[in-house]
């Protein structure tokens, strides 16, 4: 199938370029090519920048501050900036909340928080998974319990990311026992800024904050803050999900990895040569381009043809499986490229784990997140089958 870019959209590649050229600082630009992730205020200063062009939100309706991009547009600025090393929106607020309540959300809701969303002047975080309910998500377990104008709420959320920066959390609790336990699910949002309240820090292999653990002791949220009808957030968040897990192959981020690893191979000389001139090693540069090109033309099917929607969510979950065997396989070259290079000290911090070995070590939970490599084998199996 050809998906040869039109005039249009060959024009609109090269006003985006032209941006990013022009308005991502420099400073951000570099540091994200070196390997390192980005610092909130990075995403936050790039956030607010694209958002002056209308490009934080491509894919929202205009209406709600969007810019109401096509499935193609929005490739090509994705596929740019990743290209440019530049920072995204935020995934929380942008691609998984905002959604939410277009789609459940009340009038107020939409007013009050759709506008700091995409401006990130609130920060969220996701709150879904529990110590026994990760994959199995509807076996969560906090509560939430109606007391007047106000849901009382208690129990624990783990693995929340950047939960220690963020202003809000959006959380599954469970507010019946009654019903199956899909149906006995609601959709709140909590200021975490709310009395009873405690974030612990969970450290990851590499090394870096960014997971912790929520607790919630008789936490009172206001009623108005529950999207869509009590004991059916379970649509909400399959809706969610769904946003989540088609946009995590992550193609472009491949692309851009792969270039620097070619730029690393030619810096780096082993025995007087580059390193670009191995042939082993020019043999594996090349099958990772095949396979990534490959993925490349699946992600456009996907995105870009009827019959691949329909497939849903079998073909989501290829993109998600092949999507992050590719970002691993990439992330260990690079550590393997950089050799002792990859291990040097980050500025201001007394850890020895570089940038590169870092984020080799990050790549792995990518296996895990978005929903485990296993169980999207298990939709695929359910789907072969039939």
């Amino acid at each position: 199938m050809d998906f040869e870019l039109s005039p249009e959209q060959h024009a609109f590649r090269d006003e985006v370029r032209a941006f990013i050229q022009t308005r991502l600082p420099a400073s951000i630009q570099e540091r994200l090519r070196l390997g390192y992730p980005p610092t909130k205020q990075d995403i936050v200063t790039w956030q607010r920048i694209l958002n002056e062009r209308g490009w934080a939100a491509p894919s929202w309706p205009r209406e709600f501050g969007g810019a109401e991009l096509g499935q193609m547009e929005r490739l090509i600025l994705l596929d740019e900036m990743y290209r440019a090393s530049a920072p995204l929106p935020q995934l929380m607020n942008v691609v998984l909340l905002g959604p939410v309540l277009m789609k459940f959300g009340t009038p107020a809701q939409r007013d009050y928080f759709l506008p700091k969303l995409v401006n990130l002047d609130l920060w969220f975080c996701q709150g879904f998974s529990e110590p026994g309910a990760g994959s199995d998500l509807a076996a969560l377990r906090t509560a939430a319990k109606r007391e007047g104008n106000h849901y009382v709420v208690n129990g624990q959320k783990i693995w929340t990311s950047n939960a220690h920066q963020s202003d809000w959390v959006f959380a599954l609790v469970r507010t019946s026992t009654e019903a199956r336990k899909q149906e006995g699910i609601s959709f709140l949002l909590i200021d975490l800024k709310t009395p009873g309240i405690t974030i612990r820090p969970i450290r990851s292999i590499d090394h870096d904050h960014i997971l912790n653990e929520v607790f919630f002791d008789d936490v009172r949220v206001p009623v108005e803050n529950l999207v869509g009808e009590e004991n059916k957030g379970w649509s909400c968040a399959k809706f969610l999900l769904g946003n989540e897990r088609t946009g995590i192959a992550n193609v472009g981020l491949c692309r851009e990895r792969l270039g620097y690893a070619r730029e690393l191979a030619t810096r780096y000389t082993q025995g007087g040569k580059p390193l670009i001139e191995d042939p082993k090693l020019r043999g594996e540069l090349a099958v990772l381009d095949a396979e990534l090109r490959a993925l490349e033309l699946t992600n456009w099917r996907f995105l870009l043809t009827d019959s691949a929607q329909q497939a849903l969510p079998a073909f989501a979950s290829v993109l998600k499986i092949k999507g992050t065997e590719l970002q691993q396989d990439i992330a260990a070259l690079l550590a393997r490229l950089a050799g002792p290079q990859g291990l040097e000290l980050r500025s201001g911090d007394d850890r020895t784990h570089g940038p590169l070995t870092a984020r080799y070590f990050h790549s792995r939970a990518a296996s895990i997140y978005g929903g485990t490599t296993e169980v999207q084998k298990d939709i695929l199996a359910k789907a072969i089958v039939g």
